[in-house]
């Protein structure tokens, strides 16, 4: 006979080597992000004569909109995975991996077509 105790979750104190381990991550990701806000800043700041100025803006906004998404998604990929450790879950996968590629792909890409333009 199952009583309703037996299906409430886990609230257990994890390992703190896992905590901290998580923290660690959500520290390289928000260094990830401050990272692409300065690189953001810093294109759409300079000047090159003979190129397109939105096209350096475009490159820059690029990067600060992905600096802001990484931050806010760290920290939320940081309150699942805690959530999951005190519940002894399976981890849930992070989408920060994808968005950033995305992002920075999307960068390089209008970076090599004003290079080349």
């Amino acid at each position: 006979m199952t009583g309703a105790l037996d299906t409430a979750p886990v609230d257990r104190e994890p390992d703190y080597r896992f905590t901290l381990a998580n923290e660690r991550t959500f520290l390289a990701w928000i260094r990830t992000g401050l990272g692409l806000l300065a690189g953001g800043v810093a294109v759409s700041q300079l000047y090159f004569p003979h190129t397109d100025a939105p096209v350096l803006r475009a490159v820059g906004a690029v990067c600060v909109a992905m600096a802001c998404l990484i931050a806010v998604g760290a920290f939320l990929q940081w309150r699942r995975v805690q959530a999951a450790m005190r519940a002894d879950a399976p981890l849930p996968r992070p989408p920060l991996v994808i968005l950033t590629v995305a992002g920075v792909c999307l960068a390089a890409a209008l970076s090599i077509a004003l290079v080349a333009w």
